[in-house]
């Protein structure tokens, strides 16, 4: 194996990443690149603060404390319908039924009315800006004939995003005995409508929206009062209290930022504004390699040509203290050669990452191609020149 070290700064094949696919569980920031900065003094029950592109949880509280998730449960609800949307097996100009049940579910609402035609992309809207429980319902019952036939589809989704203390039983999040989740389970949700369906995300930074001539504004009140924030979504009930996830982008850098058992809207707001303002000033993200870009380049013998690029198969993002991104460094460990036939994806060397000269995580480097053999006659000249070697 050769070995290549560089700063990461100054690489001009610009890799950083954090092993992506991005992360379906959130993991504790690396003690090694954890901030001195001290988390803020929230009155919140439980709650976390997480960094978007690495997965890492840079503070949390109870984080996995099971809790009555209220309306944050919609985000779920969302996340079912939009990938039913993206299987081809809904479009959002479709109409649903209003049944009686959906009609008077109780709580928020976009006030649709019974035995009416509403289309898919406004029950949408009435669920993420209006927390429409009516909406929730009426989605519910037009994807899967019935409440809990989608309540099945939401935990079928929870379990696929590896989401640990969340069981669901209903589309709105009515208190329910066997309806839970956490907080950071909902950040996930969050997370993952966020990285699957950018087109449906920007729905959630509209501040008011009208159905049937009733004008309701978004209840997460940061919209208003942070231009970074662009979602995501609120929930309260007597019994949960007030509930916020809320994400913001600065620099490149998304942070999700869950607060739940608050005692107003207020209160919820300012605390995730004062989480999301400490991720910020404390740490910042890097990217350390671009998905699919050439790292490095080897020889290869008996192939149809002679070079190979190697690279990160996935972006890969680091998030480390505020002002200290030069503290990373780089080192490749890559064969000399490789013998064809090779098939793209297979991995085939190491980026190891370090951190003030401690190592913080390693990165396969994959074949970012595919090598068929070569002629029988490039064969047999590769043969004799690997005795050489």
């Amino acid at each position: 194996m050769k070995r290549v070290s560089t700063f990461l700064g100054t690489l001009a094949w610009s890799l950083l990443v954090m092993i992506v696919v991005w992360p379906s569980h959130a993991i504790q920031v690396p003690e090694l690149v954890r901030s001195k900065n001290p988390a803020p003094n929230l009155t919140a029950e439980t709650w976390v603060l997480m960094d978007f592109n690495t997965g890492w949880v840079l503070a949390e509280k109870n984080a996995d404390k099971r809790i009555e998730p209220a309306s944050l449960s919609k985000l779920m609800t969302a996340y079912v319908v939009f990938q039913e949307i993206r299987k081809g097996t809904l479009q959002l100009d479709d109409v649903a039924h209003v049944s009686e049940k959906a009609w008077r579910t109780e709580g928020s609402r976009m006030f649709i009315k019974v035995n009416t035609k509403v289309s898919v992309k406004d029950l949408l809207k009435g669920l993420i800006v209006q927390s429409g429980n009516d909406a929730a319902v009426a989605l519910a019952e037009h994807v899967a004939g019935s409440e809990e036939g989608f309540a099945t589809l939401m935990n079928q989704h929870a379990r696929r995003l590896n989401l640990a203390n969340t069981n669901f039983t209903n589309a709105p999040g009515l208190p329910a005995e066997d309806h839970y989740s956490s907080a950071r389970d909902v950040s996930l949700i969050a997370a993952a409508i966020i990285r699957e369906f950018p087109e449906y995300y920007n729905w959630y930074s509209i501040k008011e929206y009208t159905y049937n001539d009733i004008k309701q504004h978004n209840r997460n009140l940061l919209l208003w009062r942070d231009a970074s924030v662009d979602g995501v979504k609120t929930g309260h009930t007597s019994t949960a209290g007030y509930c916020l996830v809320g994400s913001a982008k600065r620099n490149g850098m998304r942070l999700i930022a869950t607060v739940t058992g608050t005692a107003s809207a207020k209160q919820r707001a300012k605390e995730v504004h004062a989480l999301l303002k400490h991720g910020f000033s404390s740490y910042e993200s890097q990217r350390v390699f671009e998905q699919q870009s050439a790292t490095a380049q080897i020889k290869v013998f008996k192939g149809d040509h002679d070079r190979l690029p190697l690279g990160s198969a996935s972006p890969v993002y680091v998030v480390v203290p505020r002002g200290q991104a030069n503290s990373l460094k780089a080192s490749l460990e890559v064969p000399q050669f490789a013998v064809a036939p090779i098939s793209a994806g297979i991995a085939l060397g190491i980026a190891k990452i370090d951190y003030n000269g401690s190592p913080l995580m390693e990165v396969p480097l994959v074949a970012l191609s595919d090598v068929p053999q070569g002629s029988w006659w490039q064969r047999a000249m590769d043969t004799v020149l690997l005795w050489f070697e």
